[in-house]
């Protein structure tokens, strides 16, 4: 009676981390799922901003997870890459080229799941993780070929996330010209999000942060990018690194755009 609670906990999670079209996840992904089906607290309305602390203990969505077997769309645990850039491919100019964007993601449990996800084909962008830091210098040299070119920086809402960035830039030689763009996600995102946070201890942070920002870190508290859904993870990334901002939604700009793109539209599928 006592695991038919987190079993049919994780079944519904199961059911959703892969929507739509079966994206592949990471278990974390799939603990934080878990977590908003036993509390859905990111129906709540925008206007509540806040985040709230896990509702299921890790070791219980273990156990669950042990129980239920193999899980589709789950990735397998890899260890981080190592080794020179460009050991997957044997063209001999590879590094001849240039290169307008790159992702630095702290987890690289993350960055697995960006990869498996197809975002380094889909938005021309390489993904890397913190354990590959420092860039190949071959890598950085790329970036410098291309005007406006940008390093973009994933990283968890935290104490060690917000001054990840500021670790990019010290252990890489990015090239003049080269923007280094934090993508968060930071405690206010998070708060917006109505992330499920965990504690951990505090200490001092560098970043540049707003009171609320400083008085929620201040507490230990922490929410890692996992915690966000992988569909709305996925769709902010490839948005982001493509500097697609959204324009603003008000009324007379909806209607402009009705009137731009026709009121009867092909229908999408």
């Amino acid at each position: 009676m006592r695991d038919r609670v987190p079993d049919r906990l994780l079944r519904i999670a199961i059911e959703r981390a892969g929507a739509p079209n079966g994206l592949w996840f990471t278990e974390r992904q799939l603990y934080y799922q878990a977590c908003r089906v036993a509390l859905p607290v990111h129906r709540l309305p925008h206007r509540i901003t806040r985040t709230f602390p896990v509702p299921l203990r890790y070791e219980v969505f273990r156990r669950a997870l042990e129980r239920y077997g193999a899980v589709p769309g789950l990735l397998a645990p890899q260890p981080p890459r190592t080794g020179p850039a460009g050991r997957h491919t044997p063209e001999p100019d590879l590094f001849d080229y240039g290169l307008p964007r790159l992702l630095v993601c702290q987890s690289d449990s993350v960055a697995q799941m960006l990869r498996a996800n197809a975002v380094p084909m889909e938005s021309a962008c390489p993904v890397v993780s913190a354990a590959e830091l420092p860039l190949d210098p071959r890598m950085t040299a790329m970036l410098g070929r291309v005007e406006r070119s940008a390093v973009y920086v994933l990283h968890d809402a935290g104490a060690e996330g917000h001054d990840f960035p500021a670790r990019v830039a010290e252990l890489t030689d990015i090239p003049e010209g080269v923007r280094l763009v934090p993508l968060g996600l930071r405690a206010n995102q998070a708060a917006r999000l109505h992330a499920f946070h965990r504690r951990g201890e505090s200490r001092p942070v560098a970043a540049e942060l707003d009171p609320w920002e400083r008085a929620w870190l201040a507490r230990g508290r922490f929410v890692e990018v996992e915690a966000v859904r992988p569909a709305a993870l996925l769709r902010t990334v490839h948005r982001l690194v493509r500097d697609i901002r959204r324009p603003p939604r008000t009324v007379v700009g909806e209607w402009r755009r009705a009137r731009e793109s026709g009121f009867l539209t092909w229908p999408a599928a």
